[in-house]
């Protein structure tokens, strides 16, 4: 078992059993809590890489920049976390329209 150290077991899905709404309404607000917390972080994470190439932008324009190859490495970085943000827009746009064409 030496080499499946890495594996854990997954746990029970208890759906729906024996939760009373109030326990509900609680993971669900966790849940969207969870889920508020992803995106936000994705939106600080874009707008700090964005700051970040403006300063080194700055910094080049300036002269004061010693090494020119931080500035194509942020703005690739930057380019990654804007591309990171609309996938996951659009996987949540997707999602959302999926729920909406269930039946209840």
């Amino acid at each position: 078992m030496e080499g499946t150290a890495f594996i854990t077991p997954m746990k029970l899905w208890n759906i729906g059993e024996g939760l009373n709404e109030t326990q509900n309404a609680a993971t669900v607000n966790t849940e969207a809590s969870l889920f508020k917390d992803v995106f936000k972080n994705a939106i600080d994470q874009v707008k700090e890489t964005s700051a970040d190439v403006e300063h080194k932008q700055y910094l080049l324009a300036t002269g004061q920049l010693d090494d020119a190859h931080t500035l194509p490495i942020a703005e690739a970085k930057a380019g990654l976390t804007l591309d990171v943000l609309i996938t996951l827009r659009n996987k949540t746009l997707e999602a959302y329209n999926e729920l909406i064409k269930m039946n209840i």
